[in-house]
């Protein structure tokens, strides 16, 4: 981990999924801190457990045994609501295929985050004209998806990651549905946003170049960090 704060905790998580009869350990006894300001890339093979520790530390999974703790804040112990508001305060997304709505701008899409919130119209709209800038998108507010590149739509789905002023980005193979030059700016939209805002950023990925640009690489294998892991 980086020197300084530990933002996440994870310790001795075990995620346990049912087949029918069959039992699928996708995790076992797994401990990871995160420092933060950490730009964390998690690496390993398809069914290595990597998406599930993501959707674990992001709140939208649960540990079936351990502890998930970010910020001083144990979020395995919340009840689902709780666990659904602290994830809209704290939490942005970035997904493999963006996941825009494609009835709406790319102003609005930013804005669904806000919509969860008690913002004022004007506040949200300020906050969804600065998450645009940053991602250098501010004149293509008032276009749909279907308007956009793939590589502008990612990006999209970047300020709509940030809008809220998140505690944690967490990016789920961002870089994995576009072309090697898209991707590279997203990447550099990343390595800003860690570097030059602060921003505590894991990102699973398949790509060695993408998990080059992080501060540090895990290596996960059949649940567990491999010997890779020592970073």
């Amino acid at each position: 981990m980086a020197s300084g704060e530990a933002l996440v905790r994870v310790q001795n998580v075990h995620k346990v999924y049912h087949r029918g009869n069959e039992r699928i350990d996708v995790l076992r006894d797994l401990d990871v801190n995160v420092g933060k300001g950490e730009f964390l890339a998690l690496m390993g093979p398809s069914g290595s457990g990597k998406s599930t520790l993501l959707n674990i530390i992001g709140g939208l999974d649960r540990p079936t045994e351990g502890g998930v703790e970010v910020g001083e804040r144990r979020i395995d112990r919340l009840n689902d609501g709780q666990l659904a508001s602290w994830r809209a305060r704290h939490v942005g997304f970035v997904f493999q295929f963006y996941n825009l709505m494609p009835v709406l701008t790319a102003e609005r899409n930013v804005e669904l985050p806000l919509l969860l919130t008690n913002l004022s119209r004007a506040k949200r709209k300020k906050q969804v004209e600065t998450a645009l800038a940053l991602v250098g998108l501010s004149d293509r507010a008032k276009h749909y998806p279907r308007q956009l590149s793939g590589g502008q739509e990612q990006r999209v789905g970047v300020a709509r990651a940030i809008v809220t002023d998140p505690t944690l980005l967490l990016c789920d193979e961002p870089t994995g549905d576009l072309d090697r030059k898209s991707g590279d700016e997203i990447l550099d939209l990343l390595e800003g946003l860690n570097q030059q805002h602060g921003k505590t950023i894991i990102m699973v990925t398949h790509d060695p170049l993408a998990a080059a640009r992080a501060t540090r690489v895990l290596h996960l294998d059949k649940g567990q960090l491999s010997s890779e892991a020592a970073a």
